[in-house]
């Protein structure tokens, strides 16, 4: 059979043919937020293994000049190994503002060199950003790489329609973000009674102050509520707003973290809690519903595509502070409610959001534009 040009290049002094790389982009996996959850699932579920698969960290935690050092970094390996001929396909995570702007050399160079590249879109603010942060020149810009893109990978449905309204790009995918499931999950008897957990960036975005103001409403109606934070951002904020309503007592600051630790208060809550006014599909909201835990969220981005209202947990407005209120005292005074609502969560990502069944997705995505599996020979 010949030898595919796109996924193969010629060994040393005309060898047999190598396979080329997938370069995987993005921020480094021991970061903090959802991209990096994704890669590491992307690592623990065999992925790489898989596919020869190569990862260009363009950005890290740390002070300016070591985030400078590593983009320029990668930018130099990225240009190294696509002049030696070794890069079949770019598989580019990014979400907005300077993260899409890192991002954007990569594109540029992989059109100059005709590579295929995927453009797997995560920020939550894209919309705003694009729309309200972005003139003309930067958005001809956007609009630019994503019309030559190979693919454009987004998080739901809605996204999908969304980014449809500004490339004439005929070629977006919706692919959920995966979650491993955990073997088992924790009875519920054994859970810790009154427990309300929030895993994200403490701020008005991700809706803490309103979860502060329904936990208060609900402790006033005599309910045992705790609500236990883990997070970084606006942590003093959210310390002096609990203190302001009383709530001081019934609040636990966890600080951020990491995932080894996620799956410990997973198993120990009740109920999850993300009332958010801008997501795109948040990996804490699936790993909740991995561990058996009712949801109570936002119908924004890809959240209803997890979670229906009434199902696997509960969907109120944005602000809706006494609906949100409402939904806590439900499940808190109804375990078997509660139960039911956890029990579908775990059932709706084995069918729809498990590793097992978004991994496949992507590789056939990989296969279809020219790369191949290791066990391909």
């Amino acid at each position: 059979m010949k030898a595919d040009s796109r996924n193969t290049s010629t060994g040393p002094e005309g060898g047999s043919p190598r396979v080329k790389k997938i370069l995987m982009i993005g921020t480094s996996p021991q970061t903090k937020g959802g991209i990096a959850s994704v890669v590491m699932v992307y690592r623990a579920a065999g992925l790489f293994e898989r596919f020869p698969i190569d990862y260009l960290t363009t950005h890290c935690d740390g002070g300016k000049l070591k985030k400078m050092r590593t983009m320029l970094d990668a930018y130099v390996r990225f240009l190294y190994l696509l002049m030696l001929g070794r890069v079949g396909l770019i598989h580019v995570h990014t979400a907005s503002r300077a993260s899409f702007w890192r991002k954007s050399f990569f594109f540029l160079l992989a059109f100059a060199f005709r590579v295929p590249a995927i453009l797997h879109l995560h920020g939550a603010e894209f919309e705003a950003f694009y729309g309200n942060e972005c003139g003309g020149i930067r958005r001809s810009l956007i609009r630019f790489i994503f019309d030559r893109v190979s693919r454009v990978v987004v998080l739901s449905g809605a996204w999908q329609s969304w980014v449809r309204m500004i490339t004439v790009n005929p070629h977006i995918v919706v692919i959920f973000n995966p979650v491993l499931l955990p073997v088992a999950i924790t009875p519920w008897d054994a859970r810790q009674r009154g427990d309300v957990l929030f895993l994200g960036r403490l701020g008005k975005r991700k809706g803490t102050y309103d979860l502060l103001d329904a936990a208060a409403k609900t402790v006033r109606a005599h309910y045992d509520l705790r609500l236990v934070f883990g997070g970084d951002g606006e942590i003093l904020q959210t310390q002096a707003h609990a203190k302001q309503l009383g709530m001081e007592d019934h609040i636990k600051m966890l600080g951020w973290v990491q995932a080894a630790e996620r799956q410990s208060y997973l198993s120990s809550a009740m109920i999850y809690a993300l009332p958010s006014y801008n997501e795109g599909l948040p990996m804490s909201v699936l790993e909740a519903m991995a561990a058996g835990l009712p949801v109570v969220s936002t119908p924004i981005g890809g959240i209803p595509e997890a979670v229906t209202d009434g199902v696997e947990g509960f969907l109120v407005t944005p602000g809706d502070v006494d609906s949100l209120a409402d939904r806590l005292q439900r499940l808190l005074q109804d375990d078997d409610l509660a139960r039911r609502m956890g029990d579908a969560a775990r059932r709706k990502v084995e069918t729809t959001f498990s590793s097992d069944v978004i991994l496949p997705k992507l590789e056939r995505l990989y296969q279809d534009l020219g790369s191949r599996s290791k066990s391909v020979g």
